[in-house]
């Protein structure tokens, strides 16, 4: 008797597919709670309550934080709405080329603004806020999720 490599696994052929999309939806979310936490901080001009390091009142309220004075977490909030989108897209079209590549390429960005926006951090603000760590770390996790559905999305199943 032989298995096919969906009978060793278990995991049948669509649900590999989908795994990765699946996985973007659950970061993205994870990024829209910290963006949506910060947005309202920033909004209402309260303090961030800090858990582990203290660090995000100065972070907030350095001059890095804004961009033609539009606070860093209302971009934040707009890229993780758009992965959302874009991975709930995914799950449904998970084949579609337009839609693979803008999940690699907007992770991939959002990836290099977290570097660009952690060394700032380190560099010149001198402080460390764990919600912008969140941010990083949900990411490049992105990051991995869409290369890793780029990849599981290669080849298409062939019509029979």
């Amino acid at each position: 008797m032989t298995y096919t490599p969906e009978q060793a696994t278990g995991i049948s052929g669509i649900r590999k597919v989908t795994l990765p999309a699946y996985c973007m939806l659950v970061l993205a979310l994870i990024g829209l709670g910290a963006a949506v936490y910060v947005a309202q901080g920033n909004y209402r001009g309260e303090p961030l309550w800090c858990p582990v390091i203290d660090g995000c009142n100065a972070v907030v309220n350095s001059p890095y934080s804004r961009v033609f004075g539009v606070p860093m977490s209302y971009f934040g909030f707009i890229y993780y709405l758009y992965m959302f989108a874009l991975a709930a897209r995914l799950a449904f079209e998970p084949f579609s080329n337009s839609l693979r590549f803008r999940a690699a390429l907007y992770a991939g960005v959002g990836a290099a603004s977290s570097l660009y926006f952690m060394y700032l951090q380190l560099s010149f603000i001198r402080a460390v806020c764990i919600y912008c760590l969140i941010s990083a770390v949900t990411t490049f996790l992105l990051l991995f999720a869409a290369i890793w559905h780029f990849q599981a999305t290669r080849h298409p199943p062939q019509q029979t």
